[in-house]
């Protein structure tokens, strides 16, 4: 399980340096990984394993599904299929390191099955401007969570 916040640095050729934390889990699922986003403000690093699964499910649905084609459309669009090198790093996309602002220190966080890398001030301003609501209070209690 990936869980916490673990700052981290990507390095002027657009490498993370994956956290300690993380690292060993990481390539406990395989030194393969998709990185890719949904709309462009942060990046996702799935394990292959855990990316190919969600692509089992996305293949039986059916291809005149729209929600699942722009789903598709932005994780091609912005995705890529890399490896953890021997360092510990593995390479953001450039173009999905310039859409999402991703250089420097950035935010690494385990969301449960992937990471997730933000640039440190756009994560800030979204904690800001998306508080925890009732609704989501009252959903989050309806999972049991």
């Amino acid at each position: 399980m990936l869980r916490g916040n673990h700052p981290a640095t990507v390095d002027a050729k657009g490498r993370l340096k994956i956290p300690r934390a993380f690292l060993r889990e990481l390539r406990e699922m395989g030194e393969k990984f998709y990185v890719t986003s949904e709309g462009g403000d942060n990046a996702w690093v799935f394990p292959m394993k855990v990316w190919e699964e969600k692509e089992a499910r996305l293949a039986r649905t059916s291809s005149h599904n729209r929600s699942k084609q722009r789903f598709l459309d932005r994780v091609n669009y912005y995705g890529q299929e890399v490896e953890i090198d021997s360092q510990g790093r593995l390479l953001v996309p450039a173009l999905l390191r310039e859409e999402a602002q991703i250089s420097g220190e950035v935010n690494v966080l385990g969301d449960l099955d992937h990471l997730t890398i933000w640039n440190q001030a756009r994560f800030q301003d979204r904690l800001k401007n998306n508080p925890i609501t009732t609704e989501d209070e009252k959903v989050l209690d309806d999972l049991g969570v």
